[in-house]
Parts: C-alpha cells; sequence; structure tokens
C-alpha cells in the first residue's frame, strides 16, 4: 500500500505550508502529496488563506523530483474540460509524468452560489461529469478526434503536447454506485472512496467491477485509494490533542478519538494503524491519502512515515 498525503488547500493553505510539506512528502519517502480543488473554505470560514489550486500544483512540480501530485478532485463545473485537460498535460509532461488528474462532478452548493457558478441539478451534473471525462479521454488520441455528445463535443480536436506517458493518469473520486462507478470503470486509472468503512468499500469494489464486466475491462487495471482524516500519536493523551488540532481547522468533526474511529477515521498510535490499515489493505486499498487538516503538523508527518508507512508498504 502506498501512503500519501492529501490537505484541504482552501482551508489555511500558504506558499510556506506547502512548500514545508512538499519538502516533508520528498523527503520522508511519501508516494504523493495531494489536495482538495476548492475557491474558498468548506468549513465555513472564508478568511483563511486559499492558494489558487493549479498553481500551487506547478509550483510542486518544479519543488520536487520524486513524489505523484494532484488535485483530490477537480470539479468539472469549474473547468471546461478541454481547457482542464491542456493545463493537466503541460504540468504533467512539465512533473515528468507525476501528476494524477483527480475529477469530480461538483457537489458544494454554498461555494457555487458564492462565486456564480452554475451548479446543474444532480442529473445534468452527473452527464456534463460523464461527458467532460469522455471528452478528456478522446484528446489523448494523438490525432483529430470528433465525439457527438450531448455536451462537450469535438470536431476533428487533439491535444498538443500530448502527456508524458501519452495519456492523462485519471482519479475518478466519488461513491455512486449507478453513474460514477460506471464513470470510473470507463475511463478511470484509480477510483478514489471517503467517508467508507472497510465493508462499504468491498461492497464499492464488487459494484465497480461489475461495472468493469459490462464494458469488458478487467477491474485489477484500476487502483483503489482512500481520502481519510489521521490523528496519529505516541500514546492516547497525543491522539486526542490532535483531534481537537484538526477541530480547530473543522469544528465539526467528531470530537474524540472514539468518534473518529467509528465515523471510518484514521485515530490511534502507530501500532494501532498498522493494524487498521492492515485490513484495508487485505479489502484491496492500494493507497491511502492522509488528511492532514493540521496543515503544520510536520510531526504527524513524521511519526506516520517513521512507524507505520514501512509496515503498510
Amino acid at each position: 500500500m502506498h501512503a500519501g498525503i492529501m490537505i484541504e488547500g482552501q482551508d489555511g493553505l500558504t506558499w510556506e505550508r506547502w512548500f514545508a510539506l512538499a519538502d516533508a512528502a520528498e523527503s520522508m519517502g511519501y508516494h504523493s502529496l495531494c489536495r482538495s480543488d476548492h475557491l474558498t473554505s468548506v468549513a465555513g470560514f472564508p478568511e483563511r488563506p486559499s492558494l489558487e489550486t493549479w498553481t500551487s500544483l506547478t509550483a510542486l512540480a518544479t519543488r520536487t523530483r520524486r513524489i505523484r501530485f494532484g488535485p483530490v478532485v477537480s470539479p468539472i463545473t469549474f473547468y471546461q474540460p478541454t481547457v482542464l485537460a491542456k493545463i493537466a498535460a503541460a504540468l504533467d509532461t512539465l512533473s515528468g509524468g507525476r501528476l494524477d488528474l483527480g475529477i469530480g462532478a461538483g457537489w458544494n452548493e454554498n461555494e457555487h452560489a458564492t462565486f456564480g457558478i452554475a451548479l446543474p441539478p444532480m442529473k445534468e451534473r452527473m452527464d456534463r461529469f460523464e461527458c467532460a471525462a469522455r471528452h478528456i479521454r478522446a484528446l489523448e488520441a494523438g490525432e483529430p478526434r470528433s465525439l457527438e455528445q450531448a455536451y462537450y463535443p469535438l470536431r476533428d480536436a487533439q491535444l498538443r503536447p500530448l502527456p508524458s506517458a501519452g495519456r492523462l493518469r485519471i482519479v475518478v473520486g466519488g461513491r455512486g454506485e449507478k453513474r460514477t462507478l460506471r464513470i470510473a470503470a470507463e475511463v478511470a486509472d484509480e477510483w478514489n472512496a471517503t467517508r467508507v468503512d472497510v465493508d462499504t468499500f468491498r461492497h464499492k469494489q464488487a459494484v465497480l467491477a461489475r461495472h468493469c464486466e459490462a464494458i469488458g475491462r478487467d477491474p485489477s487495471t484500476i487502483a483503489r485509494s482512500l481520502m481519510v482524516p489521521i490523528a496519529i500519536g505516541r500514546d492516547a493523551s497525543e491522539v486526542a490533542a490532535r483531534v481537537a488540532a484538526a477541530r480547530a481547522y473543522f469544528p465539526g468533526l467528531p470530537p474524540d478519538a472514539a468518534g473518529w474511529k467509528a465515523a471510518g477515521f484514521l485515530a490511534g498510535t502507530p501500532g494501532e494503524l498498522v493494524d487498521v490499515l492492515g485490513r484495508w489493505g487485505e479489502a484491496g486499498l492500494d493507497r491511502v491519502l492522509l488528511q492532514l487538516l493540521d496543515q503544520e503538523d510536520l510531526t504527524s508527518v513524521e511519526l506516520f512515515a517513521t512507524r507505520v508507512m514501512g509496515e503498510i508498504a
């Protein structure tokens, strides 16, 4: 199992914090560093710093040499898909092929209303997401492509330059069984889930496998990842302190370690997290993205790297 760091970039991210996290992830052996793609705080604190997503990822591409990175996830409601594909391809080639392009349908009503961005009804949103994903994949053909569909058609269009490997590595985020997992089966290199327990994760994987079988795709060609908040400590008091620090950023989180565990979050000592992640590994998890809600907590980053990462690799 790979381990990566994931932060909520709209809730307090500054250049200093971003570069400190990048240096830590690169030097401590993490597989990846990812961030969300929002325009303002989703916790209800619009005064918090919020670095623009793709600018921050470009800086990451030039500052690091090894780790993978990307948005988890960029909502299609923010981007015309050709523009998103162009940005992603440019950044992929700049970084030597280390970009993971996470895409989703969009969901935050307040954010869209605040900035005057249309958030269509769910069915239309999913229709647009499906068309956008096909649009991006069609542009990777290396030759002119046309695509007839309700949203985002193409007319003899092509993408130049192509990504480093000839195609973008796409991560589809979401849990919806009828549409999201079907779209993941069609276009994704990785499916990312959040707010699920191990049993639910197994069930969703089975649904994904059925969608793959319906289109003749081997489900093992799609990696599985989990985005999950973490509170790690050498003992119970340190875990409690980390839970409290996370709640300072996101007050709606459970108030104690027991509540975190009941919600499916990671809370405990290194040994406890090795055991928990071992069960996730047995369930088929390929990558865990640790949501570091206190972005200055590099002690947790180091503790996980030195005491947990090697045990779950």
